[in-house]
């Protein structure tokens, strides 16, 4: 008989290039996650009618935008049949970039690199609202849904990394989830030309060492993941069961 294949996990959309699914690893007693409920993507804005029609056929219902003001304002969209969530994070590496810059220092790579790690370390205290809000709708309904940012790897990359961690999922796999960006995400063309490549080949990609630096606060400051979930975004025990059953397959 025909083994059934697997559903593909980076979606061929021509206007955004960083959208997958997170189905398909395995969590929780060996129970995979449920391919095509749960998307993670760079933004919408510039969907093609086919790739709208791909995501009605996909059955997405919600859209969760963690841009900030000013991105989701100059990049607004609205996609029929499918409800829009903003949870605003602000993006802070490029105005640290240029209060660095500001003091007449050449921005370095190493500079760069220092700059994502202090943002995922926000992520996980300042913006912890937002990300609670996310479990909050996840739980609210399994309607297929699509979360996503500007380029989809940082906002994205780390509330992609709670959700697979709280399923189970091991934390090598995460981070090879995450380092997927890498492969899939084109820049778009003139974006931050004002900076050093080097500086940018760091600013428009992903590395280990930035979800490391939030995975490392949630260890050191919040006890790991286990409190983190409970006391920081309330999601209870209760909580990750119900999630559980949402987004596994049944064993």
């Amino acid at each position: 008989m025909q083994q059934e294949q697997a559903p593909t996990r980076s979606l061929p959309l021509a206007g955004a290039t960083n959208f997958r699914d997170l189905g398909g690893y395995t969590g929780h007693g060996g129970r995979p996650v449920k391919w095509r409920r749960i998307f993670r993507s760079d933004h919408l804005a510039a969907l093609t009618p086919e790739d709208q029609a791909l995501l009605a056929q996909l059955g997405v219902a919600r859209a969760v935008d963690f841009r900030g003001k000013a991105e989701s304002a100059a990049y607004a969209y609205a996609l029929p049949g499918i409800s829009y969530h903003p949870l605003a994070i602000e993006p802070t590496v490029v105005q640290r970039a240029l209060d660095l810059q500001r003091t007449g220092r050449q921005l370095t790579a190493q500079d760069a690199v220092g700059l994502m790690q202090d943002t995922y370390r926000g992520f996980v205290h300042d913006n912890a609202p937002r990300f609670a809000e996310l479990f909050r709708l996840l739980l609210a309904s399994d309607a297929p849904t699509v979360f996503h940012c500007t380029a989809g790897k940082d906002r994205t990359g780390f509330a992609a990394a709670l959700i697979l961690l709280t399923l189970g999922v091991p934390r090598d796999v995460v981070m090879h989830d995450y380092l997927l960006t890498n492969t899939l995400y084109r820049r778009p063309e003139g974006m931050g030309s004002h900076a050093p490549e080097e500086v940018l080949a760091v600013l428009w990609r992903v590395q280990e060492e930035f979800l490391d630096a939030a995975l490392h606060k949630v260890d050191t400051e919040f006890g790991g993941l286990q409190p983190y979930l409970v006391d920081v975004l309330g999601v209870d025990a209760a909580a990750q069961t119900e999630l559980a059953g949402r987004y596994l397959q049944a064993a």
